[in-house]
């Protein structure tokens, strides 16, 4: 008996996660994932982000039967992560076979040439009792009982309890656990809107109207990245957030991307500024390769830089500084980031975002705009990081972000009604389960 190519891949999936510095969502549009069938790709992601999103609840599971010298954390990850890969199944999957979950594993401890570790896997998935995880409390009350009920780092959930409360704070964890509808952005004028939507109707893609904003579209059923429409790049895949920060940039002249890969926001500036220049700076040229490959827009300029040090003169209109941060604002998207990251981490980015925040401000013209934002939901990366950078400078203010959407809303680019619940103070303020979106946070900052 061998494993089954989902399991194969979902595994070697996980141990590039656990064992390497890469990300699941990458490795899952691998062109070695898109050879398996339909079923097989959709097993494997199943897989892949449930056990990602579920794992200190896994490794508990174990942990209630491995003692001693089989303690979770002195397990080889070969051993670990195929334990993980039944539990998951045997705990959350309910149509998988008992047998196909614990055979399977077993094999892929083989495969993975941990034959010595057998009988200790089989004998801890025979102990692990198959049945329906029990119902959600009706309520919490501390971080640790959401942090341990939702499987999130505590130390997460200690900040948002403190930014936003128990009530929110739960909706974030629930997000976090839950796979997020597919959003596009729609990379043609509104012309030609209907026309995509019937092409993705007739390729067995259906769509549904954006729930922030009329250039977005929502996935219903479908495989949108098969479609002609997506190959075209007439379609890509963006979240709302993430599509609302690139229409708060407006309308200038000549604009910055500091930090612009993978590039959806650059194309969405591009399209709504279509005879402007738009320099996109990416540090790494890998990705401003793909950058390259990815944007259409023939008034885009791609260049390899840093963005502290810009090998550009003159002065800007705009300036997105849509900076390096932690992604907890994109957890259900990217469940491994919550186990790989460290509060050091977090002082880090900090620093190298009041870096390029600071360069960003001395390129901006007078009367220009700098859009600050992130996809994190802690504040150190945030309102800290705005704070940290406009200290000691003249010249400069914060706009309120309220009447900026609102002008959004007039123009009939923003469709969402409540525009009090987009903002934190002054700034766009998305959470993840509070919105229909990803976490992100943006404020706007203008030469006076």
């Amino acid at each position: 008996m061998s494993a089954s190519p989902a399991r194969i891949a979902a595994f070697d999936i996980l141990l590039r996660v656990e064992t390497q510095d890469a990300y699941a969502v990458e490795l899952l549009h691998s062109e070695k994932v898109s050879r398996l069938s339909a079923a097989d790709r959709n097993l494997a992601m199943q897989l892949v982000m449930g056990v990602l999103r579920w794992q200190s609840r896994l490794d508990s599971a174990i942990a209630e039967i491995a003692s001693g010298k089989h303690s979770v954390n002195k397990l080889d990850p070969e051993v670990r992560l195929s334990l993980r890969l039944a539990i998951f199944q045997l705990r959350f999957l309910e149509r998988i076979p008992e047998s196909a979950a614990v055979n399977e594993s077993v094999e892929l401890v083989k495969r993975a040439r941990k034959r010595s570790a057998v009988p200790f896997v089989n004998a801890v998935l025979r102990k692990i009792a198959r049945g329906v995880e029990p119902a959600i409390p009706s309520a919490f009350s501390t971080a640790e009982e959401l942090a341990q009920w939702f499987s999130q780092p505590q130390w997460l959930v200690e900040g948002w309890l403190k930014q936003f409360g128990i009530e929110k704070t739960r909706l974030i964890c629930e997000a976090n656990q839950a796979t997020p509808q597919t959003t596009l952005r729609l990379n043609v004028g509104a012309e030609s809107a209907n026309t995509v939507v019937a092409e993705l109707a007739g390729e067995g893609v259906e769509v549904e109207a954006g729930a922030l904003l009329t250039s977005a579209l929502r996935v219903v059923s479908g495989d949108v990245t098969r479609t002609a429409a997506f190959r075209e790049r007439r379609v890509a895949i963006q979240d709302e957030a993430s599509q609302l920060v690139a229409a708060l940039v407006g309308k200038g002249e000549r604009i910055l991307d500091c930090c612009a890969a993978p590039g959806g926001k650059t194309s969405a500036i591009a399209l709504n500024n279509p005879e402007s220049e738009i320099i996109a700076v990416e540090l790494y040229p890998q990705r401003a390769q793909m950058m390259q490959r990815f944007i259409t827009a023939p008034n885009v300029q791609v260049i390899t830089a840093d963005a502290i040090d810009l090998p550009v003169s003159g002065s800007f209109d705009r300036v997105l500084a849509d900076v390096p941060c932690s992604g907890t604002g994109t957890l259900a998207r990217n469940p491994e980031i919550k186990w790989k990251l460290q509060q050091s981490d977090i002082d880090d980015l900090h620093k190298r975002q009041v870096a390029i925040l600071n360069a960003a401000l001395d390129r901006i013209g007078p009367n220009g705009r700098v859009v600050y934002s992130t996809c994190s939901l802690e504040e150190r990366e945030n309102v800290g990081a705005v704070d940290e950078a406009l200290r000691g400078r003249t010249g400069f203010r914060l706009l309120d972000c309220r009447s900026l959407l609102e002008e959004l809303k007039t123009s009939g680019s923003l469709t969402w009604q409540d525009i009090e619940s987009l903002t934190d103070g002054p700034n766009l303020r998305t959470l993840q389960g509070v919105h229909p979106c990803d976490g992100f946070f943006a404020a706007v900052i203008e030469k006076i």
